[in-house]
C-alpha cells in the first residue's frame, strides 16, 4: 500500500477519492461512484469528505511522522 496523499495530478474536486484509490489500489472512478452513491443515503457524507480533504495533505506537502533528526 502507498501513503495517503492527495495527488497533484487526476484529482476533480479535492483530491480526496484519488488519493484513497491510490492508497488501496483501486481505481478512483469507482471510488467516485461509491462515494455519489453514499451520498444518497442518510448520513454525514459530506462532513467525513470535507475532514478528509483537511486532513490528508497534497502531494509534496507529506511530514514524516516518527523519524527522529540526527
Amino acid at each position: 500500500m502507498r501513503e495517503l496523499v492527495r495527488p497533484r495530478r487526476g484529482k476533480i474536486i479535492a483530491g480526496v477519492c484519488a488519493a484513497l484509490a491510490n492508497r488501496f489500489g483501486l481505481s478512483p472512478l469507482l471510488i467516485r461512484i461509491l462515494t455519489v452513491a453514499s451520498l444518497l443515503l442518510p448520513g454525514p457524507q459530506i462532513l467525513a469528505y470535507i475532514v478528509l480533504w483537511i486532513v490528508i495533505p497534497k502531494e509534496g506537502d507529506t511530514v514524516v511522522v516518527g523519524r527522529s533528526r540526527r
